[in-house]
């Protein structure tokens, strides 16, 4: 089962796919964001076309843990989905994400210019190699299941 990985911003939406049995995370693109919500369908379609079983999407949480106005963007985002796509859409908690991509591009000497255009999908396909390997070990990052969690004791 494919899964679709999200980094969502403000401005662009890096996006990154598994390999179909689940266990390897590759870029895939960035979309531009649009006032009129067309990336949306645009996923939908992603989802339809590749068999995607399950979209998971960073969550930016403070270094704190604590939902800040991004990441509330972003949970509105995911209720959006949600109602699109028709498979599990899950959020994964993705501190210093972009800051931890933008660094290996800068390590392996792309240019400002490139790293602006990638940087996105490559955050993507590192929040997504961090759910699939979770799942190999049983680790959890997992905001939704944590905050449910708390809330029930």
């Amino acid at each position: 089962m494919r899964v679709l990985g999200i980094d969502f911003g403000e401005r662009r939406i890096g996006l990154a796919m598994s390999d179909p049995t689940g266990r390897t995370a590759l870029p895939l693109e960035t979309v531009v964001r649009g006032a009129d919500d067309a990336h949306l369908a645009y996923i939908r379609e992603l989802c339809e076309k590749h068999g995607v079983g399950e979209v998971v999407i960073g969550l930016p949480l403070s270094l704190r843990g604590e939902v800040g106005p991004q990441a509330e963007a972003t949970l509105v985002f995911v209720e959006q989905l949600k109602e699109l796509v028709g498979v599990p859409v899950r959020t994964w908690d993705e501190r210093m994400t972009t800051l931890s991509a933008s660094r290996a591009l800068a390590e392996a000497n792309v240019s400002r210019k490139k790293r602006k255009e990638v940087v996105d999908k490559v955050a993507a396909t590192l929040i997504l190699q961090a759910y699939l390997d979770s799942r190999e070990t049983g680790a959890q990052r997992n905001w939704e299941q944590e905050n449910t969690q708390q809330e029930q004791e």
